[in-house]
């Protein structure tokens, strides 16, 4: 708390008090600061963790489902339905 005073003279005197409850107050905001730092940080590194697993699941589910791919093709294929064809255009003067 600042007081400013004027004396005899018509200069002015400033009085400095320590006020108690602004002490209190500040020490509250340091740890109110320190909570919402820490609730902030545990809150990223939860979603990191979070994608990470994420992004784990989805390569395993990628290579599963290649290997399902690999698997129906094999069992569906048919050798004479995928012979090349050597003559696609009859005619000679197209440029292959």
């Amino acid at each position: 708390m600042v007081c400013i005073e004027r004396g005899l003279t018509n200069q002015k005197r400033i009085n400095m008090t320590t006020n108690t409850t602004k002490l209190r107050n500040q020490v509250k905001s340091r740890f109110y600061y320190l909570f919402w730092g820490a609730a902030t940080l545990s809150v990223f590194a939860g979603q990191f963790y979070v994608g990470s697993g994420y992004r784990r699941m989805s390569e395993s589910m990628d290579s599963i489902s290649a290997d399902i791919n690999l698997l129906v093709e094999v069992l569906t294929y048919d050798e004479y339905e995928y012979e090349p064809q050597r003559d696609f255009y009859p005619d000679s003067m197209v440029i292959r």
